[in-house]
């Protein structure tokens, strides 16, 4: 037993898309590079980058955001050992992963959703079957296609995934929306928590925001997705399953909490001081988080937290095992349940 890493990656590459089945062959995405050095576009960690995935007509980045604290056999999972190896150096004993590419809006056609989505999740289940015991990670769902939805979250289920990956807005639509009903059924019967992940599947956000850093259009939406669900009583109607919100830090829990309490209060109704415990949500933090703060609302069992491994964003922490263990912040018995106890909760380890 050792710490969970709640959030690493997996950085696609082109062998990810050698699972497409054969009859999905038309699809697979190409990797096109800019031979105009003058019209490159400088990625999250200011390297210009020039190599772009092309995918269902559509040009997104393929380097925006690569870490280069992270070698590349070991982030595109060409190199487990390697990776293990430095899970090792990390202090972590598990990484739970999550996509790249698919972080942003890529597709809204069903039959190269399904396609893509298939070759995923099989290439994750390679990835697991070589390290089944430190290797886990969260399928995607089927979004446009509700009744092949059902056997992709099976399929994953039976190999390693333990979540299911989604974003704070999927096609434009809220989370809250009685079209993801069946969905939240399905993962409550398969005991696989619902796992929200900053970026966003919405082409309506991504082009009002486009100048945007990536605050708006992939962070505050999995704030409003909190507040709401928890505001409209949806975690209720599925009281076995689990939520998490990963990768926009904690810091706003106590600021969405204080106006949940306000409104409940308008409406005449107390709200429990655990209500995230009481509904099993669960929140993964940053070592730059107060964390003694943020643990007064949401409780020491709700808390998680992840490297972001592969990347080089805001939220990108490689040491934040280490760090959360070892820097004061906390005591070492909350420390304890965020590295470990309330991982193992949310993912069912």
């Amino acid at each position: 037993m050792g710490s969970v890493d709640a959030d690493a990656h997996v950085v696609e590459c082109e062998h990810t898309f050698d699972f497409l089945d054969p009859e999905f062959e038309k699809y697979r995405p190409l990797v096109v590079q800019s031979k105009d050095p003058g019209r490159t576009v400088s990625s999250q960690v200011g390297i210009h980058q020039r190599e772009f995935w092309f995918m269902d007509n559509r040009m997104l980045p393929k380097e925006g955001n690569v870490g280069a604290d992270t070698a590349k056999g070991a982030r595109e999972m060409e190199d487990i050992q390697g990776r293990l190896k430095h899970m090792d150096e990390l202090g972590i004993d598990v990484q739970v992963l999550y996509p790249t590419v698919f972080l942003r809006p890529w597709t809204a056609t069903p039959e190269f959703e399904y396609a893509l989505i298939r070759c995923y999740n099989r290439w994750l289940v390679d990835i697991w079957k070589q390290a089944p015991d430190r290797l886990r990670w969260v399928v995607m769902p089927h979004l446009l296609n509700m009744d092949k939805c059902r056997e992709e979250l099976e399929f994953g289920k039976a190999n390693g995934a333990c979540g299911v990956y989604m974003h704070g807005i999927e096609h434009d639509t809220a989370l809250y929306s009685q079209r993801f009903f069946s969905l939240y059924k399905m993962a409550e019967e398969l005991d696989l928590p619902i796992c929200f992940h900053a970026g966003n599947n919405s082409f309506l956000l991504e082009g009002l925001y486009r100048e945007d850093s990536g605050f708006a259009k992939a962070k505050l939406p999995l704030v409003a997705t909190f507040h709401q669900l928890l505001f409209k009583g949806i975690p209720a109607m599925f009281p076995k399953l689990r939520w998490a919100f990963v990768e926009v830090s904690a810091q706003w829990v106590p600021y969405a909490l204080n106006d949940l309490a306000i409104r409940f209060r308008r409406r005449g109704q107390e709200m429990p001081d655990s209500i995230m415990a009481d509904n099993n949500m669960y929140v993964a933090c940053q070592v730059t988080d107060d964390i003694d703060y943020v643990v007064k609302y949401a409780g020491e069992t709700q808390l998680v937290v992840g490297t972001d491994y592969g990347h080089a964003d805001t939220s990108t922490e490689i040491e934040a095992m280490r760090k959360l263990s070892s820097d004061g912040k906390v005591s070492a018995a909350i420390a304890g349940k965020i590295l470990e106890d309330n991982a193992r909760a949310l993912y069912g380890l």
